[in-house]
């Protein structure tokens, strides 16, 4: 599958890959569909006025707006009034904590394996309504998991949310969600959130199968503009209580939980994205592992090779195991002078520190240093194996074996 998959026609479709930058940080935010672009310029050119009203120019807009949300949703296997957009995964979590319905003596049960964004808004709320928080940890080191033993002796009836990563940003380690749902679902007021914005990047997402009541991701991480996306089930709607203004008929997760209308050129946009991967999506995502199970082997090849070096995550490059997030550690060495020396040789672009994920650095594991943190490369398919292996040859010259 991988031999069929064509790189040059992929970069040819990201004006930002013509510069000289080798780009090995798309984790914080991959790059932007050369159509994406030219759809939000178009919009800002002829369209850029308030939806809703009648003139032709506000129609136009209007409809471009409320068309984007088939497609968006489309894209996850969701229905349209299933979806909110919004500014990001942290603030949309945020709303979410806010307007959903909770008890007193109910628990909320958090893995540590989390970025800050599905911890930080379950944390405040939990505070302010008195509730009991679960924290979900993990015992390797190495490559921490959301393990399902340790959630089930967690879960009990009072169980009203658990919250966990599709996949590690640090790590890269796939999480098996639907496996957890199962579990999560066996109590009856229990609800499961999942952080898809590290998974969003280099596979298919299907909420339905996942059986997630609550999924986010982020849409600049997907070859998209700056905006996220969050996805509620329909089954649970009426445990929300809506945000929206007391005369908006709250028919759709968007309304319910939007302060304001997402970004109208943005949003306008994301269909763009998805007619990039196809009208055969799942085939397009396999190419795409395929590829991408290539790059990582060729760094991650090298990492195990190194004796200084500890590689945090899955160690093989396995596609079902793990995704093109890369994170180590140099004995000897702190992250950032890794980066620093790289810097200096080469045209490399990736970086250090704890990416939001602090807990996880500082409480399992266990860095000295959490702010200088681990070194983080992350790929995406449109980087080439040349530009992996040239990365390997400078970290050799940085990385002494002894």
């Amino acid at each position: 599958m991988a031999s069929t998959f064509d790189v040059a026609q992929v970069r040819s479709r990201f004006p930002a890959l013509k510069q000289d930058q080798v780009f090995m940080d798309n984790a914080g935010g991959s790059h932007v569909l050369d159509t994406v672009i030219e759809s939000i310029q178009t919009y800002l050119s002829r369209t850029n006025v308030q939806i809703g009203a009648t003139y032709n120019v506000a129609k136009a807009c209007t409809t471009a707006y409320n068309n984007a949300f088939v497609p968006a949703a489309k894209f996850i296997n969701a229905g349209p009034n299933e979806i909110s957009i919004g500014i990001s995964t942290t603030q949309l979590l945020h709303n979410l904590s806010t307007a959903l319905n909770f008890e007193p003596g109910d628990e909320l049960i958090l893995s540590k394996v989390n970025h800050e964004a599905n911890i930080s808004p379950w944390v405040r709320i939990a505070k302010r309504l008195g509730l009991t928080i679960k924290w979900w940890s993990a015992t390797d080191v190495k490559n921490p998991v959301c393990d399902l033993e340790e959630l089930k002796s967690l879960l009990s009836e009072k169980t009203r949310l658990v919250a966990c990563p599709h996949v590690s940003n640090i790590t890269g380690t796939i999480t098996n969600v639907k496996e957890i749902a199962a579990a999560v679902h066996q109590f009856p007021r229990a609800l499961l959130c999942v952080d898809g914005v590290a998974f969003a990047p280099h596979r298919h997402i299907d909420v339905k199968e996942l059986d997630a009541d609550f999924y986010t991701f982020s849409w600049y991480k997907v070859l998209g503009p700056h905006i996220s996306q969050l996805y509620a089930s329909s089954r649970v709607h009426s445990e929300i209580t809506p945000l929206c203004h007391y005369f908006k008929d709250p028919v759709t997760l968007d309304i319910m939980l939007n302060l304001a209308s997402a970004n109208y050129e943005l949003t306008q946009s994301l269909p763009c994205v998805v007619e990039y991967f196809g009208s055969d999506i799942k085939t397009k995502w396999g190419q795409i592992a395929a590829y991408e199970e290539q790059l990582q082997e060729i760094l991650l090849s090298y990492l195990r090779s190194n004796p200084r070096i500890t590689i945090y995550g899955e160690p093989s490059a396995n596609k079902d195991l793990r995704v093109p997030v890369v994170s180590f550690t140099v004995k000897g060495m702190k992250s950032k002078t890794v980066v620093d020396e790289v810097e200096k040789r080469s045209n490399f672009g990736f970086r250090n520190g704890h990416m939001y994920s602090h807990r996880l650095l500082q409480e399992i594991m266990h860095l000295e240093d959490v702010e200088d943190g681990v070194v983080r490369v992350s790929m995406m398919h449109y980087n080439t194996e040349e530009e992996v292996k040239g990365l390997v040859k400078v970290l050799e010259e940085v990385i002494l074996p002894n």
